[in-house]
């Protein structure tokens, strides 16, 4: 059984609106509140066996700048993994909700009730962004028994994580955007045979 604690990036500078695969910063709000929820897990860690053996990161800088910080002062081996960027919002990319709505209410609702049916212009459909998710955890998996590596901090976005929780919670995932993945913390997962995803606890 492998462990996984799968970090949020914090505030970007574009967090009122899709941003998806927008390569936008974390402001200085964002960093601190990444940087409170590992000083709080590492604190717990203290009392208890060695927090993690390895970091896994998005290759956005609003994921990848935060992991290569924390790689050099934990001394972990840092792995840069392009596909667990997050979704791609094809023409809704980097504009608000408010906007969206008043442009395309109607195939915004529809995109909120049933994603797996609906998908905004030129964006990546769910269901490829499943497909590309799960390989990406497929080859962590590989990783992580290759070099006997236990337990595993992943960097990377809300999406990735609501998705995981519909897998582990056994939702449809229709249910994706019900799904919670707060700003800056962290949600963690087993992994087991096959690769498949159970939550473990949310911190």
């Amino acid at each position: 059984m492998l462990k996984i604690d799968l970090l949020r990036h914090g505030e970007t500078t574009l967090s009122h609106t899709l941003r998806g695969s927008t390569d936008d910063d974390l402001t200085e709000v964002g960093w601190s509140q990444m940087q409170q929820t590992i000083d709080h897990s590492l604190h717990i860690s203290t009392h208890q066996q060695l927090q993690w053996d390895v970091i896994f990161s998005s290759s956005l800088k609003r994921c990848h700048l935060f992991a290569h910080h924390i790689a050099q002062q934990l001394k972990l081996e840092l792995i840069i993994d392009s596909n667990l960027q997050e979704m791609h919002f094809g023409d809704w990319e980097g504009i608000s909700t408010q906007v969206i709505y008043k442009n395309e209410s109607e195939l915004l609702a529809n995109f909120w009730q049933q994603p797996t049916v609906f998908t905004p212009p030129n964006a990546e459909k769910l269901q490829e962004f499943q497909q590309r998710i799960l390989t990406s955890f497929e080859k962590i998996q590989q990783q992580m028994l290759k070099n006997d590596w236990k337990h595993a901090l992943v960097v990377t976005h809300g999406g990735v994580i609501k998705l995981l929780k519909c897998i582990a919670l056994n939702h449809k995932l229709d249910d994706i955007l019900k799904m919670s993945a707060e700003l800056g913390q962290l949600n963690s997962f087993v992994i087991q045979d096959n690769a498949l995803v159970h939550l473990l606890k949310e911190e």
